[in-house]
């Protein structure tokens, strides 16, 4: 008997998540034989447990293929949390409940590192309840930190964008540094790991000679010590562009850009730490300073994504509906760098055990000996992740995305109160 599949996306969203949608539905169409019908759940867990669910079958094929260029969560994402199954049981068997009368035997799961959190508690609860799910989590993180994969789907794009903007501006304030504007403080994101700040170095090369000093938040802040490092480049250069990282801590342990709050999962709101910089610069060294905080743009910037970063995005959509059909349960397919140069990549997997709640943070031997700069390894590890172009369709100067129609299935069960 046919079961059907519900897919999901969770967390932060990326420029090529719905990349791996397309993949993830186009597989489940190919095996039409085995899959019924692909449900999609709004806004991630949350739809799922208020059996909110979307019908995919009702899209076109061309739809579904647009999605492979279109940004953000087509089916809207989320930051829940689940307690473990013996704290709070109850969602866990609406969840069961909601896949039953559904039919659903193949759970799919578009996240990071909570996502697999989430995802296992689920394998796990199925098993324990003797439901056969088949959960699998599809890896999508542009914060590059998913335990057991070369690369996250999400972050080849945004470390793409970074490494754009950081040579754009650092153009721009060359051009102003003798009578305005000499540092230019670029805030990126990374609450733990320095995986996108460290892509801003590769605006710079053997054909681009532009100073550039990454704070990483591996790194301890120390003013003394940055203070000093752009006052050495703006006597070199006459200017310099700073990257940094919205999770840089200072040597007590707190964000610099700590706001006091936190989101769904515990961890502490960040934003703010290029303004500050700005102003400890600008108060050392009597700098004109001018910052910008990439916030969604860095993830959402579609017309600018790495053609590899798209391409890896789908194969992990495709592979987890392949997995999940040939039994394979509580398990993240991966990307594999099989060579180095040139580039080649494969699919592998892991189990979510491994990945669950676990943080891959910038290796020490990928950051300079002065703290401000990346390695050669560092840089040859990035560079692939960055390369080919992938340009969404344009009309009228403007890129072209898909709004779907998300058609919802007709409910079967009672409400249900998050």
């Amino acid at each position: 008997m046919k079961q059907n599949a519900l897919y999901g996306q969770s967390g932060g969203v990326t420029a090529v998540i719905n990349a791996s949608a397309c993949g993830a539905i186009e597989a489940a169409r190919r095996h039409g034989h085995i899959i019924g019908k692909m449900f999609a759940a709004p806004n991630g867990i949350m739809g799922a447990l208020d059996e909110d669910l979307i019908d995919t079958t009702v899209e076109s094929d061309d739809a579904i293929a647009a999605l492979r260029h279109t940004p953000a969560g087509a089916f809207g994402s989320c930051r829940f949390k689940l307690e473990d199954f013996d704290i709070d049981r109850r969602r866990y068997e609406r969840l069961i409940a909601v896949c039953k009368a559904h039919n659903i035997g193949y759970f799919l799961y578009n996240g990071g590192g909570d996502s697999a959190d989430t995802c296992i508690k689920i394998a796990q609860f199925a098993e324990t309840v003797g439901y056969p799910l088949q959960s699998v989590l599809i890896p999508k993180t542009i914060d590059n930190d998913l335990f057991g994969t070369d690369t996250c789907p999400g972050f080849g794009s945004v470390a793409k964008y970074i490494a754009v903007s950081t040579r754009e501006a650092s153009f721009d304030v060359r051009s102003m540094s003798r009578s305005s504007t000499k540092v230019f403080v670029f805030e990126v994101m990374g609450r733990h790991s320095g995986w996108i700040a460290a892509a801003g170095a590769l605006a710079a090369d053997s054909n681009h000679d532009l100073p550039i000093a990454i704070v990483f938040p591996e790194i301890t802040f120390d003013n003394a010590r940055l203070i000093a490092r752009v006052r050495a480049m703006v006597d070199r250069y006459g200017y310099c562009t700073v990257v940094v990282s919205e999770g840089v801590k200072r040597a007590d342990g707190r964000f610099l850009a700590e706001q006091g709050t936190n989101d769904a999962f515990g961890h502490s709101q960040l934003g703010g730490a290029a303004p500050i910089v700005a102003g400890i610069l600008s108060s050392a060294l009597g700098y004109k300073c001018h910052w910008a905080v990439a916030d969604y743009l860095q993830r959402s910037a579609r017309h600018v994504a790495s053609r590899i970063d798209v391409d890896q995005a789908y194969a992990v959509g495709k592979a987890a509906v392949e997995m999940a059909i040939a039994g394979e349960n509580a398990i993240m397919p991966t990307i594999v760098r099989t060579s180095g140069e040139p580039y080649t990549w494969a699919i592998g997997k892991v189990p979510l055990a491994e990945v669950a709640n676990v943080e891959k943070l910038l290796p020490q031997e990928f950051i300079s000996a002065d703290g401000f700069g990346i390695t050669n390894p560092c840089r040859a590890y990035l560079l692939p992740l960055i390369q080919g172009e992938d340009y969404p369709p344009y009309k009228n100067g403007l890129p072209t995305y898909i709004t779907l129609k998300n058609k919802r299935v007709p409910k079967q069960l009672r409400p249900f109160e998050l």
